[in-house]
């Protein structure tokens, strides 16, 4: 099999999950981080499913899978089923052309899901095109040791000041390297918690006095022309 490694942008999508375990429940958690509408069809639910149904947070079909119930939905998990009834969910999947991932049987999924590492905006996903889901976890794993808690607040910044980069009338080249350099200096003082010299490194390299805007575990920051 071959896969190509993409990011599908979920926002208010209907998506659905079949099951109602644990392992549905972190399905569930994942779809909602990214904004989806979700769906859960089971009989019953562990409890944090359960929960999160009674919030409103997610809509409960009460029930088993019946054919039908894929229509109208833009991605499907399928968790909890025997070979058989996962078979019968994943032709329907591919009959109404809906991406799916049934958990442990990859030659009934249409994409897996890889081991992610998540810091806020960004996202490492690895993959081993499931020949080793365990593989996957150790080096998840390694990369949470290597990639700390400071990049949340790195991206976050990085966002916010994107358009001031491409602002200073640079070329491709020239702004690639600057961005570069920014990004460098910065994460250095993200992760000695030192927001005081994060700010400077923004006045420094911008130009705009930074004050007034709340960034995760950085603080208040902001864009004004100094």
């Amino acid at each position: 099999m071959g896969y190509l490694p993409l990011f599908m942008d979920v926002t208010d999508q209907p998506c659905v999950v079949i099951g109602g375990d644990e392992l549905a429940a972190s399905r569930v958690r994942a779809l909602l981080d990214s904004g989806a509408v979700v769906t859960v069809i089971a009989a019953t639910l562990a409890p944090s499913l359960d929960e999160m149904a009674r919030a409103g947070h997610i809509t409960h079909r009460a029930r088993t899978f019946i054919p039908g119930d894929l229509r109208g939905f833009s991605l499907a998990f399928c968790t909890a089923f025997t070979h058989e009834q996962a078979t019968i969910v994943a032709a329907e999947a591919r009959t109404l052309e809906v991406p799916i991932n049934v958990t442990d049987r990859p030659q009934l999924c249409t994409f897996i899901m890889p081991a992610i590492v998540k810091r806020g905006d960004l996202q490492i996903a690895i993959s081993t095109g499931g020949a080793s889901p365990a593989l996957a976890k150790i080096l998840r794993s390694e990369l949470e040791q290597i990639v700390g808690p400071e990049y949340e607040p790195l991206v976050a910044i990085l966002r916010a000041i994107r358009g001031h980069l491409g602002a200073k009338g640079q070329g491709a080249d020239e702004r690639a390297r600057f961005a570069r350099e920014l990004a460098l200096d910065l994460r250095e003082a993200l992760q000695r918690h030192d927001n005081d010299a994060a700010t400077r490194i923004l006045s420094a390299y911008l130009g705009l006095e930074m004050s007034d805007v709340v960034f995760p575990s950085v603080g208040r920051l902001s864009l004004r022309d100094a």
